[in-house]
C-alpha cells in the first residue's frame, strides 16, 4: 500500500484526522471528518460561522508539525468578512481557508458572531456540537415557465445541491408562507433543517428570508421541587441566559408520591398538574427570552429532562402507575415530538427530546446525570448520588452499570426538620462545634462572615437567623456526634446537659440549640431521627447496588443536583450517607442533569448515546430486595453500624461507640424504653 503524501490534518478537540490534497478547503475536510463546524452560508464567507484557529508547533504525539504557513493566506472574501464583520486575530473562516501542508486546526466551541453576552455559564466543560437543526442558506432559482417547478420544490433542489439534503420534507405551516419569503430577499433565503439521526427523514421546520445567522435551543430540568432552564445558541454552543423557578406543583403535594395521591383522588388532579409544569416553564421561557434578548420564535429545538412522575405529568400522562409496584412507566424510551405537542409555544416549527427513563422511580433526570458524568465511559467504579426527596443511584463503569431509586424524603431539604427551611438569605448553611465547650459557630446565607467574627452581628441583621438549610442539616448533626451530643445510635446525651446549657430537655428526649435569637433554632431528637432514617435510605441503597456488583469499596463519587453542590463531602461521609472513600475522589457536580439535557441539545450523538447505555443499565427495585431492610437498619448509625470507614478515619478522629436509649439523662438518670421507629 502506496503511503499518501497529502497533508495530514488533525481537528481538535474531537482528535479526528485525515490526509486531504493541496487545496481542500478546511470546512470540506472536517465534513468529510465528521467533524462538526457550523456553516450557514454555504461557503459564500458571510455567516463567520465556519471559524477555525490554526495551533502552531511540533505537535510530537501526533507527529504533526502545524504551521500558518500550512494555510492559504487570507483571501478577499475573509478580507470582506474581516472589514465588515471583524474576525478575531488568529481565526480564519474555513470555507475560505485551504490546506497548503500538515496542520493542526482548533474548532473553537465557543465562537460567537453577534451574539448576546453570556449572563450565566450552567457549566465549564466543552461539548462538542452536533445539532439535530442545522442553518442552511441558499439561493433558489427564480420562476421559470419552461421549468414548471414550485418555488418550494426549487428551494429543495438548491438544500440538496449546496447541503446534500436529499428527501427533505416541509412543515406544513411553511406552505402558505413560502413564496412571500422567498420573494422577500430575490429568492435568497435561510431553511432550518431538523434532523434527529442520520438515519431520520430531514425537516424543514422554519425559514426566513436571506441570510439568518442564529438559531436557539432551551435545556431544561423538571425537577420535583425547582425547574432549571439554560437558553443556548445552537451554532454557537453559548449559554446565553438561564433561569429558574420553583415547581408551582408544590402546592399539590411536598414530594413525589403526594402529588399521585393527588392525581388518584381528585378527578382532574393530573390536568391540574400539568396545566402548572408546562405553565412554570413557559414563564421561564418567557424570562431566558427576555435574558437573552430573543423572541420564542427563535427558539427551535428543547430538551427536557425529569424524574418519572415530573416526565409523565409534563407529557400530560396520568403518573398513578408508578404510585403502586411494579411502578410501570407508560413510556421509558426517549421522546421525540414537536413542541407545539406538549403545548410548548417556540418556533411554530421546534421540536422537543426527552431523555429516557432508566426505571419507574430512576427517571431522564438519572439518565442525564449519567451522560454527564459517565460512569459507564469509567475504569475506575464511579458512584453517582442524586440527592432530593428520592435520591436517585447509579454505580458502575464500562463493564457494568446499575441503578436503583432510594427514598430519602424531603428532610434534607429542610421539610420535617424543626427549623429546617429551604436555601435562601438567613438559612444557616455551615455550622462547626467545639467538641470541649459545645459553642457553635456557623454562616448564614447572604452573610460572609461566620457567626464568631466581627460584624457578623449587623451583616445578619439584614437577612435575620431564619433556619436551618439542607448541608447545615447534614453538617449540624455530624458535628453533634463528632462532638459527642449525639450517640452512634442518634440519641442526644441528656448528661451533656451538665457541660453544657445547649443541652435542652424536651419533656422525654433533649435537643441542641443553636442559635439563640428572634427565632430559636434548635435540632430535636425527632431531626436527628429524621436526617438518620432519611441517610439510612441512601446508604442502603447503595450497599444493596455495591453487593450486586460485589465490590466492597468504590473509587470515586459523584454529588449531582443543586444540594449535592452544597454537602460537604467529609461531613456526609461522618453522617454515613455515603460509603467510604478517598475525601478528593468525592466531588459535587452541580445540576448533572442539566448538563446531560445541554449535551443532548448540542449534540445529537449523546441522544443516542444515552439510548442506548439506559438499555444496558441494570435497574434495582429496593422495595424487592430482602437484603434491603438489615443494610436500612445497619446504616441508622452513625457513621454505619457495621460497615468500617478507614479512609474517613484517616483525616477525621471518629468517636467511640456510645449506645444511649431516648430519654438518657444525666448519669444514672432513668433509661426509657427506645420508641418504635
Amino acid at each position: 500500500m502506496t503511503e499518501t503524501t497529502d497533508p495530514l490534518v488533525l481537528f481538535m478537540p474531537s482528535g479526528k484526522r485525515g490526509h486531504f490534497p493541496v487545496g481542500t478547503s478546511v470546512l470540506e475536510a472536517a465534513r468529510t471528518l465528521g467533524v462538526y463546524v457550523e456553516s450557514v452560508c454555504g461557503g459564500r464567507a458571510t455567516c463567520g460561522r465556519c471559524q477555525i484557529e490554526v495551533q502552531e508547533g511540533h505537535f510530537a504525539k501526533h507527529g504533526v508539525t502545524s504551521s500558518n504557513d500550512h494555510i492559504s493566506p487570507v483571501g478577499p472574501k475573509e478580507e470582506r468578512y474581516d472589514r465588515v464583520r471583524g474576525l478575531p486575530e488568529g481565526r480564519r473562516l474555513s470555507c475560505s481557508a485551504t490546506i497548503q501542508g500538515d496542520l493542526v486546526v482548533d474548532v473553537p466551541q465557543d465562537t460567537v458572531v453577534n451574539a448576546q453576552v453570556v449572563r450565566k455559564a450552567a457549566s465549564d466543560r466543552v461539548i462538542e456540537r452536533n445539532p439535530a437543526v442545522h442553518l442552511c442558506y441558499v439561493e433558489v432559482d427564480e420562476p421559470d415557465m419552461h421549468k414548471p417547478l414550485g418555488d418550494l420544490d426549487r428551494m429543495k433542489v438548491m438544500l440538496e445541491k449546496d447541503w446534500g439534503y436529499t428527501d427533505l420534507q416541509i412543515e406544513p405551516y411553511l406552505l402558505p408562507l413560502a413564496q412571500k419569503l422567498l420573494r422577500k430577499e430575490n429568492f435568497t433565503v435561510t431553511a432550518a433543517i431538523h434532523r434527529d439521526s442520520e438515519t431520520s427523514r430531514p425537516t424543514v421546520i422554519a425559514l426566513w428570508p436571506g441570510l439568518h445567522n442564529e438559531a436557539y435551543g432551551i435545556a431544561c430540568d423538571i425537577g420535583s421541587t425547582t425547574i432549571a432552564m439554560h437558553l443556548v445558541s445552537l451554532l454557537s454552543g453559548r449559554i446565553v441566559a438561564s433561569s429558574g423557578a420553583s415547581n408551582p406543583q408544590i402546592r399539590f403535594g411536598e414530594d413525589l408520591m403526594s402529588r399521585v395521591s393527588y392525581v388518584m383522588m381528585n378527578p382532574d388532579g393530573r390536568e391540574a398538574m400539568t396545566k402548572a409544569v408546562r405553565q412554570a416553564v413557559s414563564d421561564l421561557v418567557d424570562q431566558v427570552c427576555a435574558s437573552g434578548g430573543v423572541t420564542r420564535t427563535d427558539i427551535l429545538d428543547s430538551v427536557f429532562v425529569a424524574n418519572p412522575i415530573m416526565h409523565h405529568l409534563f407529557l400530560g400522562i396520568d403518573p398513578t402507575e408508578l404510585g403502586q409496584a411494579p411502578f410501570a412507566l407508560a413510556v421509558s424510551g426517549a421522546i421525540s415530538c414537536k413542541a407545539l405537542d406538549i403545548e410548548l409555544s417556540l418556533n411554530p416549527g421546534a421540536r422537543t427530546y426527552l431523555l429516557p427513563c432508566i426505571a419507574g422511580h430512576v427517571g431522564a433526570d438519572a439518565a442525564g446525570a449519567t451522560l454527564s458524568e459517565g460512569p459507564h465511559r469509567q475504569d475506575k467504579m464511579m458512584l453517582m448520588v442524586d440527592v432530593g426527596t428520592n435520591a436517585e443511584i447509579v454505580l458502575g463503569n464500562r463493564e457494568r452499570t446499575v441503578a436503583a431509586s432510594s427514598p430519602t424524603g424531603p428532610a434534607f431539604e429542610g421539610a420535617e426538620i424543626s427549623c429546617g427551611q429551604r436555601a435562601a438569605p438567613g438559612a444557616i448553611e455551615r455550622v462547626r462545634i467545639d467538641p470541649e465547650t459545645l459553642e457553635p459557630r456557623f454562616k448564614v446565607i447572604g452573610v460572609d462572615q461566620w457567626s464568631n467574627e466581627e460584624g457578623f452581628t449587623e451583616a445578619a441583621e439584614k437577612t435575620g437567623i431564619t433556619g436551618i438549610c439542607g448541608s447545615a442539616i447534614i453538617e449540624v448533626v455530624a458535628e453533634m456526634y463528632l462532638s459527642g451530643v449525639i450517640s452512634t445510635d442518634g440519641v442526644v446525651d441528656g448528661a451533656m446537659a451538665a457541660k453544657s446549657p445547649r443541652i435542652l430537655e424536651n419533656g422525654r428526649t433533649f435537643s441542641y440549640l443553636l442559635h439563640d435569637g428572634a427565632q430559636k433554632i434548635t435540632v430535636t431528637q425527632n431531626d436527628v431521627r429524621a436526617i438518620q432514617l432519611a441517610k439510612a435510605a441512601l446508604y442502603a441503597g447503595i450497599k444493596l447496588l455495591m453487593e450486586k456488583l460485589d465490590v466492597e469499596t468504590v473509587d470515586t463519587i459523584r454529588f449531582a443536583g443543586a444540594f449535592g453542590s452544597f454537602i460537604d463531602p467529609k461531613y456526609a461521609m461522618v453522617l454515613g450517607l455515603i460509603p467510604d472513600c478517598e475525601l478528593s475522589e468525592v466531588k459535587a457536580v452541580g445540576n448533572a442533569a442539566g448538563t446531560g439535557a445541554l449535551m443532548a441539545l448540542l449534540n445529537r450523538d449523546h441522544r443516542r448515546e444515552i439510548e442506548h447505555t439506559v438499555t444496558r443499565i441494570e435497574k434495582i427495585e429496593t422495595a424487592l430486595e430482602p437484603h434491603f431492610q438489615q443494610l436500612f437498619i445497619d446504616a441508622m448509625a452513625l457513621p454505619n453500624k457495621v460497615d468500617p470507614f478507614p479512609k474517613l478515619s484517616s483525616v477525621v478522629t471518629l468517636p467511640e461507640r456510645k449506645v444511649l436509649a431516648e430519654g438518657d439523662g444525666e448519669s444514672g438518670g432513668r433509661r426509657r424504653r427506645r420508641s418504635r421507629e
